[in-house]
């Protein structure tokens, strides 16, 4: 049996950042995946760095739009963690901060968008409301439909396979223990540690981190606890390369969309459109398949892309894909120890992308036993009554 200070289970950008996190303090770490590092949610996205609001938060009235706005604390850490990320791996990641425009085009989107940025003001967050002409003036290839934009000086894009594969070496230099292509069979609760057993081995650690996606709720079921994770299929659209014409994040405030340009060109445009899941034998979601690519989140993906840049209507598209995610009951991320079961920590639900440095910087310090309260707003703690009954 392998022993170790701290088991990781799913080898994401925050699982691979936990460890390296860790490791960089001394702690022995194993980090296992059923696959390859990074290759689910963490190397499908498109690599948002969105500190403003999401549009999803919004969507669904005022109330979850106070709640959201209380991750800005995060947010402005996240801006920190990523500013400095490549100088602390020495390895180029394609990070781009120029910023970011969440555009709107109606007199009641302006209204949105103002108590949008009211609420992120508040917060700490330096985002502005502009009008339209200083919108196209920052960002020439935007719509004359634009009339109001709230713009982020420090918002951007990333290389996501980049980033958790260059995170994953560098946890392994630092003595972490990489097992991919090991799926978990089972884990229990021995004492006062953890032992998961795989096809070929045992490892046993004092402390564990599940922080494996959409399987994040499976994997915790192993210890008869209920995560109230939920997969969603999601779509990602890339052009063809062209010059490089949009040094921006661009969102909706109204409408789904979120588009960036790669260092090599390729304009990528999503914003949240449904792909269809696949299901198993038995009805259930497959997690294990790509879920479909449904036509007309397709078709009104672009449309909204066009709307808001017209020049996106003279590229052309090449590729179309689609993953899964996973979001949580109340669409805030899921962070931090179960109170059910001390040593247990759990990691998912959105936001996992912008946000996963600086969980797993977080999550770390916390393990070392260092308090950490910017984690409260995105406990699991609020969900402790779905396991009353539930645990060891």
């Amino acid at each position: 049996m392998r022993k170790s200070d701290v088991l990781i289970v799913g080898g994401g950008l925050i699982g691979c950042a936990t460890a390296w996190y860790l490791a960089r303090e001394g702690a022995k770490v194993t980090l296992l995946d059923s696959g390859d590092f990074g290759m689910g949610a963490s190397g499908q996205n498109a690599g948002s760095l969105h500190f403003q609001l999401e549009r999803r938060f919004l969507e669904n009235g005022d109330a979850l739009a106070e709640q959201a706005a209380r991750i800005a604390a995060l947010s402005r850490l996240a801006i920190s963690d990523w500013s400095s990320l490549e100088a602390d791996l020495a390895t180029d990641l394609h990070i781009t901060m120029n910023g970011g425009l969440m555009v709107a085009e109606t007199a009641e989107e302006c209204a949105l968008l103002e108590r949008k940025i009211t609420r992120e003001n508040a917060e700490g967050l330096q985002t502005r409301m502009i009008d339209g002409d200083e919108a196209r003036q920052i960002a020439p290839y935007l719509s004359e439909a634009i009339c109001a934009a709230g713009y982020s000086p420090d918002e951007g894009h990333a290389d996501a396979r980049l980033v958790t594969h260059a995170i994953a070496i560098a946890a392994a230099k630092d003595g972490t223990v990489l097992r991919p292509r090991c799926r978990v069979q089972s884990i229990e609760k021995a004492g006062r540690k953890y032992v998961i057993s795989t096809a070929e081995e045992q490892f046993a650690a004092s402390q564990i981190l599940i922080a494996c996606g959409a399987w994040t709720a499976h994997v915790a079921a192993m210890l008869n606890l209920h995560i109230p994770l939920f997969p969603v299929g999601l779509l990602m659209n890339a052009t063809e390369r062209v010059a490089q014409a949009v040094p921006h994040l661009v969102q909706h405030v109204g409408r789904r969309l979120s588009m960036k340009q790669t260092h090599s060109g390729n304009l990528l445009i999503g914003g949240g459109w449904p792909s269809r899941m696949a299901l198993d034998a038995e009805g259930r979601f497959a997690l294990y398949r790509p879920p479909a690519v449904i036509e007309s989140s397709l078709r009104d993906n672009l449309r909204v892309a066009i709307d808001v840049a017209p020049m996106i209507a003279t590229i052309s598209l090449i590729r179309s894909w689609t993953g899964i995610t996973a979001i949580s009951a109340d669409q805030l991320p899921i962070v931090g120890e179960i109170p059910a079961m001390p040593g247990c920590w759990v990691a998912g639900g959105g936001s996992a992308f912008t946000l996963g440095p600086t969980f797993a910087r977080l999550i770390a310090q916390s393990m070392s036993g260092r308090k950490c309260g910017e984690l409260e707003i995105v406990a699991p703690s609020r969900f402790s009554h779905l396991n009353s009954f539930m645990g060891q």
